[in-house]
């Protein structure tokens, strides 16, 4: 899961500048997406992500506290398109749920709990699960699954803390 964690806090760092929606209102009164959704950001989160992935693939086998983490796959092209479905579906799921949240009304950095720390892994899940099945459901196992629903809810507060104390973030959720 790390090139999909790694693009949304390098998308704020990074980010900044022509916002995606382009200062569009929907017709609901509200912004497509807000000023939090730039060009710059989605760029840089994504290549952030995919870098880091294909770091980590040409590393080779790796372990963490003993347990061994899967390549992300068998050529240098496959790793490429799992490590970009994970992060470029990562920051896509992110501003799905941006976009979701401004029809509700809520506002740039308004929390919806539970949601907005997982939707980048339903992005990130949904696109690597189209553009790379076979490794997708062969890596994702319930136990994989379930560990990942549980602790990245965890990591995504720590880190929005750590941005919001860095004057990363507006609000540290």
């Amino acid at each position: 899961m790390l090139p999909a964690y790694v693009p949304s806090p390098c998308a704020a760092f990074f980010g900044g500048g022509r916002p995606i929606d382009g200062g569009r209102i929907m017709a609901d009164g509200n912004r497509m997406l807000g000023d939090g959704k730039t060009i710059r950001g989605f760029v840089a989160g994504s290549l952030c992500g995919i870098i880091l992935g294909m770091i980590l693939f040409w590393m080779g086998d790796l372990q963490i506290f003993g347990i061994d983490l899967p390549s992300f796959g068998d050529s240098t092209y496959s790793a490429f398109v799992v490590t970009a479905s994970l992060a470029i579906g990562s920051l896509l799921g992110d501003m799905a749920m941006s976009f979701v949240k401004r029809r509700l009304g809520k506002k740039r950095g308004a929390p919806l709990p539970g949601v907005d720390q997982l939707d980048f892994v339903a992005g990130a899940w949904l696109l690597t699960s189209i553009t790379s099945p076979v490794w997708f459901f062969s890596n994702f196992t319930l136990s994989v699954v379930l560990a990942t629903i549980i602790v990245t809810p965890l990591l995504h507060i720590t880190t929005n803390i750590i941005g919001y104390m860095m004057g990363i973030k507006k609000e540290p959720w």
